[in-house]
C-alpha cells in the first residue's frame, strides 16, 4: 500500500511540472512570435524588463571590470551609467531576433505550437523555466512566473555578443 502511495505521488508531482512546463510553453511561444513579427506590445508584456536589464547590466559591469585595457576605477565609475543605456537598447524584439535565430526561429520558419516548445523547456529547482536550443543544451532564456499569471523572460544566460542591435 506504502508503494502505491509513493507511485502515486511522485506521478502527481510529475504531472505537475508537465503543466508547469506546457504553461510557460504558451508565453515562450508567443514571446518567440512578438520577436520574429518584431510585436513591441507583446514582447513588452511578457519580458519582465526590470529583472532583464537588472541581469545584462550585471554582466556587462562584470564583463568590464575584467578588460584589463579599462582601468579598474574608471570601469567601476562609468560601467553602471554604461550599462544602464545598454540594458535600455538591448531589451527590444530586435535584439533578441538573433536569440530566436540561435533556436533555431528564423523569419521565415514556422515557429513549433507550445507542445513542441514544452519539450526544450526545463525546470529549475528556484521555479524558473529555461529554454534550450536542445534537450541537454545550455540554458539561454529564463523565464519567471509572473503574478499575473504569464510566464515572462527575466533573464539571458547566453553570450552577450548574441545581443546585437539591428540598424
Amino acid at each position: 500500500m506504502r508503494a502505491i502511495v509513493i507511485a502515486l505521488m511522485t506521478l502527481t508531482l510529475s504531472a505537475c511540472a508537465t503543466v508547469q512546463k506546457l504553461d510557460a510553453a504558451a508565453d515562450v511561444h508567443a514571446l518567440l512570435v512578438s520577436i520574429r513579427d518584431g510585436d513591441e506590445a507583446t514582447f513588452d508584456g511578457l519580458v519582465d524588463r526590470k529583472a532583464l536589464k537588472r541581469e545584462i547590466q550585471q554582466r556587462l559591469v562584470a564583463e568590464a571590470a575584467k578588460d584589463d585595457r579599462v582601468p579598474a576605477g574608471l570601469a567601476a565609475i562609468l560601467a553602471p551609467s554604461l550599462a544602464e543605456l545598454a540594458g535600455e537598447a538591448l531589451v527590444q524584439p530586435t535584439v533578441f531576433r538573433s536569440v530566436a535565430e540561435y533556436y533555431g526561429y528564423r523569419p521565415d520558419m514556422k515557429i513549433p505550437g507550445p507542445i513542441g516548445i514544452s519539450t526544450l523547456l526545463r525546470e529549475l529547482p528556484d521555479g524558473r523555466v529555461c529554454a534550450t536550443s536542445k534537450k541537454a543544451g545550455p540554458c539561454l532564456l529564463m523565464f519567471t512566473h509572473a503574478p499575473d499569471g504569464r510566464w515572462k523572460l527575466s533573464g539571458f544566460e547566453g553570450d552577450l555578443s548574441m545581443l546585437r542591435l539591428k540598424r
